[in-house]
């Protein structure tokens, strides 16, 4: 039996990275949940790309209770700091360290020899960044290139549908839930307030997230406390048993 030639081992590597993308693909559809895809998704994507270490943030559910860690990540996503992320949020675009900035700036600003090479692309909704998914290599390995920015530009594009999807399914499940309400029933902006509002969110960071004014979320507010006949927020949020978890 002869050899495959070079040309059909290359053939059958893209075949098979293909076949390993769309996998991914299938189980980003699949996911549950934030926990889900960080369980069954996020080891895919790491498999596919070789990588040291993965992971898969949403920025509004990022751990500020801890100082420390607030520190740390604060500086992490800092726009300012970390020219990555700063690409992310200008560009929507994914991206690698060698995009940026050179190998000896990169040290000092990720001096973590398994951070060497990182590759990071968004996650967005609604025109917004809302959270990204980080890859990192060792020294020893090889740097991230054109080909891994496409694929995963092909990821955080079915990450990005999946968050809206998952979103829009979140108001219609409130909705569903309160079909009981009148015509004087919470729209669907509202409805979003209110599971903000439940999440623990200040006006200011629900104004940022839905992309409204601070006095626009204050404003909502007032008009829901009417319609439920209630006067705070944590009477709404009974009022309509939303889950605070």
């Amino acid at each position: 039996m002869t050899s495959p030639s070079p040309r059909s081992s290359t053939v059958f590597d893209t075949v098979t990275m293909t076949s390993a993308l769309q996998r991914i693909f299938e189980a980003i559809e699949q996911g549950e949940d934030e926990q889900n895809l960080r369980s069954q998704v996020v080891p895919k994507i790491g498999e596919y790309f070789a990588t040291k270490r993965q992971g898969l943030f949403f920025f509004d559910q990022l751990p500020f209770t801890d100082k420390n860690l607030q520190k740390t990540l604060q500086i992490a996503f800092s726009i300012e700091y970390n020219p990555v992320v700063r690409y992310l949020v200008e560009r929507h675009a994914p991206v690698h360290e060698a995009l940026v900035t050179s190998p000896k700036i990169w040290t000092t600003i990720c001096p973590r020899p398994d951070h060497w090479h990182v590759m990071a692309g968004p996650i967005v909704s609604q025109g917004k960044l809302v959270g990204a998914i980080g890859c990192t290599r060792e020294r020893s390995m090889p740097a991230f290139e054109a080909q891994n920015l496409a694929d995963l530009s092909a990821i955080c594009l079915h990450l990005s549908v999946w968050m809206a999807t998952a979103r829009s399914r979140s108001v219609f499940a409130v909705q569903a839930q309160h079909h009981s309400f009148k015509s004087d029933c919470l729209t669907p902006r509202e409805l979003e307030i209110a599971q903000l509002v439940a999440l623990g969110r200040t006006n200011a960071e629900i104004g940022q997230q839905l992309w409204i004014t601070e006095n626009s979320v204050k404003q909502a507010l007032k008009r829901m406390f009417r319609k439920l006949e209630v006067s705070c927020r944590a009477q709404m949020v009974a009022r309509l048993s939303i889950d605070e978890r």
